[in-house]
């Protein structure tokens, strides 16, 4: 998956907002005003939400070693750091979007989930 087909498969969510809160270099998806992916446009990586936990997250991280990190300062949390440019399968990168904005999603308040 390339980083733009990435950028229009997060942005093509519903109530999906595209912010740049700390420069052009990071784009940050939001759902109800909580991130569900952080991408890095200069490093072509994304971070995303890849459980309610760390266990969840580590599996991926077990299975695409050379492609799957932990998420600085958030990675406690079940974030991960997936290279766009690394051997996560297109079918697995949209399963970890699908699956990050959903779990952004389900904690939202029901006035602020979209429609």
């Amino acid at each position: 998956m390339t980083l733009d087909e990435l950028i229009a498969y997060c942005a093509g969510k519903p109530g999906a907002e595209e912010t740049y809160p700390w420069g052009e270099a990071e784009l940050v998806c939001k759902v109800g005003g909580k991130a569900f992916a952080f991408i890095g446009l200069d490093a072509h990586t994304v971070g995303l939400k890849c459980g309610v936990d760390g266990e969840a997250a580590a599996v991926w991280r077990e299975r695409f070693p050379e492609d799957v990190a932990i998420s600085g300062y958030i990675g406690r949390y079940g974030w991960n750091t997936i290279s766009l440019k690394g051997s996560v399968p297109d079918d697995d990168l949209v399963e970890l979007v699908d699956g990050s904005y959903e779990a952004v999603v389900a904690r939202l308040p029901r006035r602020k989930r979209p429609a």
